[in-house]
């Protein structure tokens, strides 16, 4: 027989959302920043940053979340760095989101029609008074909402962090779940707290595609 009631399931498991949610937000705007200086460059720097981008891309698409946690945590300590399991989970998701979002930010500024780049060219527009003024308003537009739902799978990836120690939500779930023996008790508190982050996150995003899609109709 255990002591702990369902409130103090409850407290644990809040204090370690908070962890979740800085988690998510730090590895959402980090790779939102790093994302977008990957496009600039991307567009602007010919050939070679087009094809080492679109590496950079593929790697990070291309190989399992998990496996670049273990990267990011065992792998600088083999150059003799210590680092923390939340410096670990921070710098792994920020480069994941970063690969992300950069390609979602490309194929908007590829869906903006050739002609208002010749137009733009038309008044003697420099490349980046282009992009300032021309291209990157109306990519804007179409990009809200593929970012915003995205930030849906930032915070569900975040749940792998516990497999390097850190403790957030899902890591504290499993050790409440061993000390409380409620395996199902706990869990189902640690999914309906995902879900509450991510639901309204959802609905968001998916009011936004359908205001973008109004107005480009």
């Amino acid at each position: 027989m255990n002591d702990f009631s369902l409130w103090d399931i409850l407290r644990n498991l809040l204090l370690a959302l908070r962890w979740t949610v800085a988690l998510s937000a730090i590895a959402f705007v980090g790779g939102g920043l790093v994302g977008a200086l990957l496009l600039f460059a991307r567009l602007s720097g010919g050939p070679f940053f087009e094809r080492a981008i679109g590496l950079y891309v593929q790697l990070f698409q291309g190989t399992p979340l998990l496996m670049q946690l273990f990267l990011a945590y065992f792998g600088i300590a083999l150059l003799g760095i210590e680092v923390s399991p939340w410096t670990a989970a921070a710098l792994a998701l920020t480069l994941y989101t970063s690969a992300f979002l950069t390609e979602i930010w490309r194929g908007c500024v590829a869906s903006i029609p050739k002609g208002q780049w010749e137009a733009s060219a038309s008044l003697a527009m420099r490349f980046g008074e282009q992009l300032r003024h021309i291209i990157l308003p109306q990519a804007l537009k179409i990009a809200i909402a593929p970012t915003v739902g995205f930030l849906v799978q930032v915070i569900k990836g975040t749940a792998l962090a516990s497999v390097i120690g850190f403790v957030e939500l899902t890591k504290a779930g499993s050790m409440i779940s061993n000390a409380t023996f409620q395996p199902f008790v706990v869990f189902s508190c640690v999914a309906l707290m995902y879900f509450a982050l991510c639901f309204p996150v959802s609905l968001l995003a998916r009011q936004l595609e359908r205001k973008t899609h109004g107005r480009r109709a």
